[in-house]
């Protein structure tokens, strides 16, 4: 991986780690700080069609059900589509009631898309699926 790469990568973990700190404090104008206007989020059975509506929702999760929680996240590779476009794939979870670990049911796998845009890297879409865990 050459200097350039390295400093992207660093520079997109960083976008991400802000995101997931917002989350943890319940703050979905800085959750979506680092999205573009035209972010899309797909969850099993729903679509977030730009940022505004990815705000909107996460502000209510963030006043009922997601209150007080956190994420616990895994990064497992960061790909580089061209010079200004990345996926990050993730092993992720949401921690409740103070949780230190997301039981593996609960595990979902992440897919960021992530563009470079007047140099500053940004979150174009993000969609997750639940985790597979084979049945013994």
């Amino acid at each position: 991986m050459s200097d350039n790469r390295a400093a992207d990568v660093a520079a997109i973990q960083a976008v991400l780690a802000a995101s997931y700190r917002a989350w943890e404090a319940g703050d979905a104008e800085a959750m979506v700080a680092d999205y573009t206007a035209d972010a899309t989020a797909i969850l099993p059975g729903s679509l977030r069609d730009g940022r505004e509506a990815v705000r909107a929702d996460m502000a209510r999760a963030f006043a009922g059900p997601l209150k007080s929680t956190s994420t616990w996240n895994r990064t497992l590779g960061v790909r580089f589509l061209g010079r200004d476009a990345a996926l990050v794939v993730n092993e992720s979870g949401i921690l409740f009631d103070g949780a230190s670990e997301v039981p593996e049911d609960r595990k979902v796998y992440a897919t960021w898309a992530l563009e470079k845009r007047d140099s500053r890297w940004l979150i174009a879409g993000y969609h997750n699926s639940p985790v597979h865990v084979p049945a013994h």
